[in-house]
């Protein structure tokens, strides 16, 4: 059954890139080919770097510690990626200002229009390695648990890459058309980072009680 918790795997590092994709296409933003083909080699570099981590420190520890350590990573990143996509009041207008002038991991999955720093409405390649980083945040830690689990690193990797190419491809499409659906109180893009986190949490309890 490795091959389901390597799709796993795959989606929950990729499925981030579908709200991101869908708030570029509600904004008219564009990421063309070969910005997104960067985006999903960045993706596969964190991912098989975090595996190749995770495979040197399983073969250092013993017994069912790999597996005890990768649950409970994998535990604490699902739960701090569903918290994360969690609606919550809006912060105030000073807040809001300075939080425009910050670049990090968490403010590109928030507002995804910040990586275009030029405003030009179009993610170039410099853009694209921003973007790149901060989508590969999950394929780092996943990859790290995976290592620890002692799964294919380099069919992870190659599916994550995969994975991340087609979401940001399909979220943008979908972007164009969707632009004002929300699932409950969630945004899609909310929704689907929510998704992400899930799935981290299920492959936790999956990789656990194997």
């Amino acid at each position: 059954m490795k091959w389901l918790l390597i799709l796993g795997f795959a989606v929950s590092s990729s499925i981030d890139n579908l709200g991101v994709g869908v708030s570029y296409g509600m904004r008219n933003i564009r990421i063309g080919l070969l910005s997104n083909l960067w985006v999903s080699i960045i993706c596969f570099l964190f991912s098989i770097t975090g595996i190749s981590f995770g495979q040197w420190v399983a073969a250092i520890l013993p017994g069912l510690l790999p597996v005890l350590l990768a649950s409970f990573l994998l535990f604490v990143i699902g739960i701090r990626i569903i918290l994360l996509a969690t609606p919550r009041n809006k912060p105030s207008f000073d807040r809001r200002e300075k939080d425009k002038t910050r670049i990090s991991v968490e403010g590109i999955l928030k507002k995804p229009e910040s990586a275009d720093l030029d405003q030009s409405g179009e993610i170039g390649l410099g853009e694209a390695s921003i973007l790149g980083i901060a989508l590969s945040a999950n394929a780092l830690t996943n990859g790290i648990s995976a290592g620890l689990l002692g799964l294919s690193a380099f069919a992870i990797s190659l599916t994550a890459a995969i994975g991340s190419f087609l979401t940001v491809w399909l979220g943008v499409a979908m972007g164009r058309k969707v632009a004002t659906l929300r699932i409950g109180s969630f945004s899609l893009g909310q929704f689907s980072t929510l998704i992400s986190g899930a799935i981290i949490v299920l492959i936790a309890i999956k990789a656990l009680f194997d």
